[in-house]
């Protein structure tokens, strides 16, 4: 056994734009598998086929497949001819020594002009297993499955499913910007528009050197991790502490926490725009903390003319710790640091900020200009897997 048959399943829901998504997947699987060992990947009737040198590469090439977007499933697989007798023989010889407590065959045809229906397969190959070996044949609750993919010139078998990482190709959605903090939430909002299909760029907001780089640290090990599912990946690392200072000094302690938040914004879109991103997301979740109230995010929201994303507003805690677990980010995520958000916080922070109220606090600052020294003093990182 040396291929492995990928299925994909909503991209079969996309008409004629089928072929465009099928071949950015396979561009996908290749950048992904670019330092194994595979022979070729190609496009073959409704799956994908990766061709290896050997099977002893199944396991590094399994890990890397499953976090590759646009993939319901997929199998390590043998090939043989349509010829029963040389298919069965081919099957029997991979099974080895196992002694399952009962077996079945599932088979589906990719032309349907094949001879034989699905069932008829089923029973000619069932057959001669079940005459070589003996095995209980169980139609419902069988301990092994065969599974059978009729080509035009040849077979494809395997004998389980590995579930993929679902969603649309990478590239396919077109680019976002990620306001990346480094806590729980903003990392599962990033990849769930990666799983989207969306490029996503990460901004990172830090106030170094008044605080340390340790926040600076983690968005790194979150960026890599995030980039082994993205393949390619940008992190702006804005500093934000000095215009901390200047709101500070010029804006009523309770609007801080908006202003900060509007400010963000702006500067997040102007680094958007230049990588032309079509919309802003961030981690966001309605009543979490004092600037997520409904009042507030509207108020921060009307800081830029971009659309603004927020695919976890509706979730609570336990739901987005679940995610960023099975993701790998929350291990990094509850490393201490010291991160822009908790600097210069009020006490009491606003949680229904009044339009007029915010805007002639910010009149007191020179916003154009705060935006533009932190657009030109950001630091760009660029991030590849595999590296």
């Amino acid at each position: 056994m040396n291929s492995i048959v990928v299925h994909y399943k909503e991209l079969a829901l996309k008409g004629k734009n089928r072929p465009w998504f099928v071949k950015l997947l396979v561009r996908n699987l290749r950048a992904a598998l670019a330092d194994l060992r595979v022979t070729s990947i190609r496009s073959v009737m409704g799956r994908i086929e990766i061709e290896l040198e050997s099977d002893s590469g199944w396991e590094d090439v399994r890990d890397r497949v499953r976090r590759v977007f646009g993939i319901a499933n997929f199998s390590f697989a043998g090939r043989a001819s349509h010829d029963f007798d040389e298919l069965a023989s081919a099957i029997l010889a991979d099974l080895g020594d196992i002694e399952p407590a009962s077996f079945r065959v599932r088979a589906r045809r990719s032309d349907k002009r094949f001879p034989l229906t699905s069932p008829q397969i089923e029973r000619e190959v069932g057959g001669r297993i079940k005459e070589a070996k003996g095995w209980h044949v169980d139609l419902v609750g069988a301990a092994l499955t065969i599974h059978l993919e009729m080509m035009p010139d040849h077979a494809f078998y395997y004998f389980g499913k590995e579930p993929g990482a679902g969603g649309l190709p990478s590239g396919t959605g077109g680019r976002v910007a990620c306001l990346l903090s480094g806590g729980i939430d903003s990392p599962v909002a990033a990849y769930r528009m990666m799983r989207r299909g969306c490029s996503v760029l990460f901004v990172h907001f830090h106030s170094y050197p008044i605080l340390s780089r340790a926040s600076q640290e983690k968005v790194r090990e979150i960026a890599a991790l995030l980039t082994t599912y993205q393949l390619r990946s940008r992190l702006v690392l804005v500093p934000f502490g000095e215009l901390q200072q200047q709101v500070l000094l010029a804006v009523p302690a309770e609007l801080r926490v908006v202003v900060y938040r509007r400010l963000m914004m702006r500067i997040a879109e102007k680094l958007a725009r230049s990588w032309r991103a079509r919309a802003l997301v961030t981690g966001e979740v309605i009543g979490q903390v004092a600037s997520q109230t409904l009042e507030n995010m509207t108020s921060i929201a009307d800081a830029t003319t971009l659309e603004i994303l927020r695919p976890l507003v509706g979730m609570d805690k336990d739901e987005i710790t679940e995610q960023a677990e099975r993701l790998g980010t929350y291990a990094i995520s509850i490393i201490p640091d010291q991160d822009c958000c908790q600097l210069f916080t009020p006490r009491h922070p606003a949680t229904r900020a009044r339009r007029e109220e915010i805007e002639r606090a910010e009149g007191a600052l020179p916003i154009a200009a705060m935006v533009d020294a932190a657009v030109a003093g950001a630091a760009v990182e660029e991030f590849r897997f595999p590296s």
